[in-house]
């Protein structure tokens, strides 16, 4: 037999002597069942006895803060006044959404939404967030500003606070809340990512939308149109109508690629005015038909007899067929949509400074915009 020793198990320290020090087996094994009794006494009460001593452990909460102001909060408060709307033509049919602005009933949302309805004589429905359903009567609607006014037969609701979207700033966070797809209530959160985009939307040229739009990062899915678009308070500052959608060579991504488009709030509410008022809405106009069809920079007065109204603010001006604005109250104007949207953004009565080229050379001018006809 060999005179080395085992250098024995792990948790006996090894020595340069043939004696050990330490822990026995058996008392490793009793202080085990010990440590088992502690651990359980530990884990199954926060409180109790242990050799005779009292134990008192203190428990964490980690409640969420929801403080006002939090988009927890603004979306608690708004979502009671978004509803979704169901616009039915046979058997087709579109969603959309809508917001009370008056506690007496009354909706405002995307002419869009229920335009093909009204036409074909369809059924417009509306349920509130709590569920409850209403049939919808249209109180006034208009393509070029693609709005529409609905009144529902309830009172008592929450209309939504208007903001002022003049005051809107790029970097500005907002909400925007509405029902993609049919699901009602979904809250998406983003900034204002720019101001002052001409946005054109519509089926057809006697149809189109000029939108002197907010642009927006929040997601905005089909079924968004007619949403409000709220500010760090909760106040509306746009109405969701439109999206940017990728073309067949980007594969036709028809969902939110982050660029969504939305009413300004001062616009939409001037024209809500006029439609629970008169049924309908109008807008300013500088008298004159613009070539659609010019390739460059600014917007060209069209060429035909007819594309200066008589006696309209662009003649009184002095302007004349073919003159080319390049400037709308120190704007820039890029196309002729450009223009379109920025006088509709102005009210009837404004006057307004306009830049424009003749024959290469540079003219001023002001004018009074008139009520379309």
């Amino acid at each position: 037999m060999s005179d080395m020793h085992s250098s024995g198990p792990w948790w006996i320290p090894a020595s340069g002597q043939n004696k050990t020090s330490g822990i026995s087996r058996g008392n490793a094994v009793i202080l085990a069942v010990i440590a088992g009794l502690i651990g359980g006494v530990f884990g199954a009460s926060s409180s109790g006895s242990l050799f005779g001593h009292s134990i008192k452990l203190s428990s964490v909460s980690s409640a969420i803060e929801r403080p006002p102001g939090s988009v927890a909060d603004i979306a608690k408060r708004v979502i009671p006044s978004v509803v979704s709307i169901s616009a039915k033509t046979g058997s087709n049919g579109s969603t959309g959404t809508g917001f009370v602005i008056d506690s007496a009933g009354y909706i405002l949302t995307n002419n869009h939404v229920v335009a093909d309805a009204v036409t074909s004589g369809g059924k417009i429905e509306v349920q509130l967030n709590d569920g409850r359903k209403f049939g919808a009567s249209v109180i006034g609607r208009d393509a070029s500003y693609d709005l529409a006014v609905l009144k529902i037969s309830t009172s008592g609701l929450t209309a939504l606070t208007f903001g002022d979207s003049d005051k809107v700033v790029v970097g500005d966070s907002v909400i925007a809340i509405g029902s993609p797809l049919g699901l009602s209530g979904t809250v998406t959160l983003g900034i204002i990512s720019a101001k002052d985009r001409a946005v054109t939307a519509g089926e057809t040229g006697s149809q189109n939308s000029f939108i002197n739009a907010l642009q927006t990062d929040a997601a905005i899915n089909p079924g968004n149109s007619g949403g409000p678009l709220v500010d760090a308070t909760g106040a509306v500052i746009g109405v969701n109508s439109a999206i940017a959608t990728l073309g067949s060579a980007f594969g036709s991504q028809s969902g939110s690629i982050g660029l969504g488009f939305a009413i300004p709030i001062n616009q939409a509410r001037k024209t809500a005015e006029q439609l629970i008022k008169n049924g309908k809405a109008t807008y300013p106009v500088m008298g004159v038909s613009l070539d659609m069809q010019y390739q460059g920079e600014g917007a060209k007065v069209a060429t035909t007899a007819d594309a200066i109204l008589p006696n309209g603010p662009a003649a009184k001006a002095g302007l004349k067929a073919g003159d080319i604005i390049t400037k709308f109250e120190g704007r820039t104007i890029a196309a002729a949509d450009e223009l379109i949207v920025a006088i509709r953004a102005k009210s009837v009565g404004d006057k307004v400074h306009l830049t424009y080229l003749r024959q290469g050379k540079s003219y001023q001018v002001t004018l009074v915009l008139s009520v379309s006809k």
